[in-house]
């Protein structure tokens, strides 16, 4: 009689912490405001203005939005603001910067308003493979509150992790 194969993984105490579960779904946009510039490099301000007023932005509902500025144009910083208050209403995120900014800022938010307490005293794996774009400062933020709490961090998966932190207790 063959012997029953046990997961021993999924019996042990480990917790698995997936930073793509807790992804919002959402488009992500890049903003770029040099086409409201005059040449792409001098910001006049009653011409951008009056573009920033007939911009349909509705269009981005739901939508995290990074603004920032592609030409080498030296841009106030009220124009960027100007511009976020504009998105403001419809936008789920606005910042001003890139991409990566703007994920870094999505996954800060997120983990900082988690509940950490099912962690407490457990062993914890970081899942490290994911289809969407996690910022590596988010597994900073990540162990920033599983240290405390945590017996031990590991990172990968249950068949192959790295460790990462062990309690002194």
């Amino acid at each position: 009689m063959a012997e029953e194969i046990i997961n021993r993984v999924a019996n042990s105490k480990l917790k698995t912490f997936d930073l793509e579960e807790i992804y919002p779904e959402g488009n992500r946009v890049l903003f770029d405001i040099k086409d409201w510039l005059f040449q792409e490099l001098i910001l006049k301000e009653k011409d951008f203005r009056a573009s920033v007023k007939a911009h349909d932005w509705s269009q981005y509902k739901n939508s995290f939005v990074a603004i920032y500025c592609s030409s080498d144009a030296i841009i106030p910083s009220w124009a960027f603001m100007l511009v976020a208050s504009e998105l403001t209403p419809f936008a789920n995120k606005v910042v001003i910067g890139n991409l990566e900014l703007l994920e870094t800022v999505i996954y800060q938010e997120l983990i900082s308003f988690l509940d950490f307490k099912p962690f407490a005293d457990a062993p914890v794996i970081i899942k490290g493979c994911s289809n969407k774009p996690i910022p590596n400062s988010a597994f900073a933020f990540l162990i920033e509150k599983l240290q405390p709490i945590a017996k031990s961090i590991m990172f990968g998966e249950a068949c192959s992790t790295v460790p990462l932190y062990k309690s002194k207790k």
